[in-house]
């Protein structure tokens, strides 16, 4: 079943001189349940797509359907709502609350949306993460692997349709790099997830079960 549609998607920074077309025209599509990885060098415009579909950036022209809606027809606070629900988002650089512990960072779009936080739910994902001996602990005192595990749980922690990973191993070493896939492949093995994740590594691509390559703004 099609769970993201991508139709004509183009963004134009700029003008005259300084016109930068970052996305020219790109269409695909996921399936629910699809591992998918984007794969370009910096500039290509892969992270400008990640941010499209997220819908933390509005397109030039094109459409982004998410489960057959039209992202872009939301206003302001129903963008909001729906990046809070549908959309779990992984970063590079992890991006959690310093003064927040793992558990509290974990569960924070859930205090954000008002929802109940289900302690057996937590407890779970603690396990999945390997977070069990660490809940109490603050970021300053995690490792880059651990921080970024702790960003996955924050993600994966509403059931999102679309999990969306930008280069989740860029700022980590080769071991933590391994952990970090395989923990996305066992959320999308185990828990069922869609995930789209970029990166500029081909052997971190190899991972998932589609890879899509994106030059100039163009897939190739």
């Amino acid at each position: 079943m099609e769970i993201l549609r991508v139709e004509k998607l183009t963004k134009i920074y700029g003008k005259d001189t300084t016109k930068v077309v970052a996305l020219d025209n790109v269409s695909f599509s996921v399936e629910k349940g699809e591992f998918v990885a984007i794969v370009g060098a910096s500039g290509s415009g892969k992270s400008t797509l990640l941010h499209l579909i997220g819908g933390l950036d509005r397109p030039t022209s094109g459409k982004v359907y998410i489960d057959g809606v039209d992202i872009f027809s939301f206003n302001s606070d129903k963008m909001a709502i729906f990046r809070r629900r549908q959309v779990g988002l992984i970063y590079q650089f992890y991006n959690l609350i310093p003064i927040l512990n793992v558990v509290e960072n974990i569960t924070l779009p859930l205090s954000l949306d008002n929802r109940k936080i289900d302690q057996d739910k937590i407890n779970e994902m603690l396990k999945l993460l390997g977070l069990e001996k660490r809940k109490n602990h603050l970021p300053n005192e995690l490792s880059g692997g651990e921080q970024q595990r702790t960003s996955i749980g924050r993600a994966l922690i509403t059931n999102p349709t679309l999990i969306l990973a930008d280069e989740p191993t860029g700022n980590l070493d080769s071991k933590s790099s391994d952990e970090i896939v395989a923990l996305l492949k066992k959320s999308n093995k185990e828990l069922k997830q869609t995930i789209i994740m970029i990166t500029h590594n081909m052997e971190i691509a190899k991972c998932a079960d589609r890879i899509i390559r994106i030059e100039d703004g163009h897939i190739v």
